[in-house]
């Protein structure tokens, strides 16, 4: 199973390389580029069709400022598209995450948080699970080890508290 990452520019990939981290960790392979949605509108294109020849389920765009990178790959294919809206000057990310979010029905894009690369890693893992049964396990696995790391730190807290 294999999932794209397109990204606008290469100040992207300090945030999008989370969502490479995160699918590794889940042994998801990666097709990765940078493509601009204005600049380079061909080389999208080119892209989404060779990922799509290339049997990639789900595709992970993240872009700042116009941010409508995940909305032009989505108009591309028919896989599920998620947007990563990146912070940027001078509006911190909320251009990034309104020009994501606000997609005209029939063309939809499944938006994240302002940098939430691991969350898109997460829901397209949680996509592939639906027919992997080697993913979903891998994602109850993280889900658990998160309850863990919690009760860990419950109990680290409490232990400060009754020191005070």
């Amino acid at each position: 199973m294999k999932v794209a990452i397109i990204m606008g520019s290469d100040s992207d990939f300090e945030i999008m390389k989370k969502a490479v981290e995160v699918l590794r960790d889940f042994n998801i392979e990666i097709e990765l580029t940078v493509a601009s949605a204005h600049r380079t509108p061909g080389r999208v294109r080119e892209f989404v069709e060779n990922c799509v020849k290339n049997d990639v389920k789900v595709f992970i765009a993240g872009a700042g400022c116009a941010a409508h990178l995940a909305g032009v790959v989505a108009a591309y294919t028919t896989r599920p598209v998620i947007g990563v809206p990146i912070a940027s000057a001078p509006f911190d990310g909320w251009d990034s995450l309104l020009s994501t979010v606000q997609m005209p029905g029939g063309i939809p894009v499944a938006t994240v948080a302002v940098n939430g690369a691991k969350n898109a890693a997460l829901l397209a893992a949680q996509i592939l699970s639906v027919s992997n049964s080697e993913i979903e396990k891998k994602l109850l696995e993280y889900r658990e080890s998160m309850a863990k790391e919690v009760e860990v730190k419950s109990e680290r807290v409490m232990q400060t508290f009754k020191e005070m």
